[in-house]
């Protein structure tokens, strides 16, 4: 006979989910036989398997040793060995059910081959080492990552530490609800506030996709906000091309002379804040590339000319478009405490540094807010 208490990430499953995973070789036939016949009891009494499952509730096999062996592979993955990873995770909030954190650039989401270590390998041997979880309890559930970010892409990633949360997490981004902004600097002078939407398609041979504006076939509808935050300052130089005295007043407010115009703000750049309405693969990147208005950095959608020159310059070779700011909407439910929260993910270092070399004595499109500052600014 073995005996089991649902743990806080186990909660919020079926039951017969939950065996299926502890008798993993064996045949579902197996476990609803052993159900009907009250070989397997929830809290003492007969079940089907269909229960809800809450924290401490108890299950008992009474099996022998040898079947329970024979239909079960409790030793979790090698993958997960806390000596295997060396990366800890950057949290910026964390609860019984998920956590909030920043992921560093050239780290995936999620693992694309079996030898890859990613967010999901990172977040799992933080766990381990700080004893939430245990390797035995790997078989039931495995946190997982809710939202994913492209490798080159950093900042604000969910992880579910619990089956409710990956849940609720899953469904929350389903509606759309959560608002997601991402920080971006972008090739050109972006005029105002937009929303702009379009179709697209991906390639997963060549992992890339294409804008189209109206349906096509195989297309997913795709939808982007974007708010100028700040001019470089040969922005505002350009503009005083037509208002000359008002660029002046500029340079005179600013303390500036032209040759104090930063060698790095070579053209026409802005600092965009883009709220990401639908979630679809490289969305922000393509779709800001299909209006003129390439992120930095960004060698498969942006413009291979400006991104040498950054290259060459500041040794960048990744997008400048990082996941700044999460708030969450008002919510029911077991997650309802995250209602109204707000969660910030600083930029990278060489992110801050561009951001300040070209914006720091630029004209902005209103007060450029604190969160979205850069370093020293």
């Amino acid at each position: 006979m073995k005996e089991f208490r649902v743990q806080q990430n186990e909660a919020g499953q079926r039951l017969d989910k939950l065996l299926a995973k502890i008798l993993n070789k064996a045949p579902k036939s197996f476990i609803y036989k052993m159900l009907r016949k009250k070989n397997i009891t929830l809290n003492g009494k007969k079940a089907d398997g269909s229960e809800k499952l809450a924290v401490q509730d108890e299950i008992k096999l009474f099996l022998s040793d040898e079947t329970i062996g024979q239909f079960s592979e409790q030793i979790a993955p090698a993958e997960f060995e806390t000596t295997k990873v060396e990366l800890t995770p950057n949290i910026i909030y964390e609860d019984k059910h998920i956590m909030v954190l920043n992921k560093p650039l050239g780290i995936l989401s999620q693992k694309a081959d079996k030898d890859d270590i990613s967010m999901v390998e990172i977040v799992i041997s933080y766990l381990l080492k700080s004893k939430e979880i245990t390797r035995e309890q790997l078989v039931s559930f495995k946190p997982a990552i809710c939202n994913r970010l492209d490798r080159n892409t950093g900042g604000i990633l969910i992880a579910g530490k619990s089956l409710i949360g990956l849940q609720e997490m899953a469904k929350l981004l389903k509606s759309r609800a959560l608002n997601k902004y991402y920080l971006c600097i972008v090739k050109g002078k972006v005029e105002g506030k937009k929303r702009i939407e379009g179709y697209l398609s991906k390639d997963d041979e060549k992992n890339q996709v294409r804008i189209y504006p109206n349906q096509a076939e195989n297309t997913e509808y795709i939808c982007t906000e974007y708010e100028p935050l700040a001019y470089s300052l040969n922005a505002m130089k350009d503009e005083a091309v037509a208002k000359k005295d008002a660029y002046l007043r500029n340079l005179r407010r600013a303390s500036l002379q032209e040759q104090d115009i930063p060698e790095g703000a070579q053209g026409l750049y802005t600092l965009l804040q883009v709220k990401l309405i639908t979630g679809r693969s490289h969305q922000i990147r393509a779709h800001l590339a299909s209006i003129s208005h390439p992120v930095i950095g960004d060698f498969k959608y942006g413009d291979q000319k400006t991104n040498h020159f950054f290259r060459k310059k500041y040794g960048l070779t990744y997008q400048l478009l990082h996941s700044h700011r999460m708030v969450f909407p008002k919510m029911d439910g077991p997650l309802s405490y995250l209602s109204g929260k707000e969660f910030v993910a600083e930029v990278p270092e060489l992110f801050a540094r561009v951001q300040k070399d070209l914006f720091s004595h630029g004209v902005t499109q209103g007060e450029v807010p604190k969160e979205f500052k850069a370093k020293g600014e």
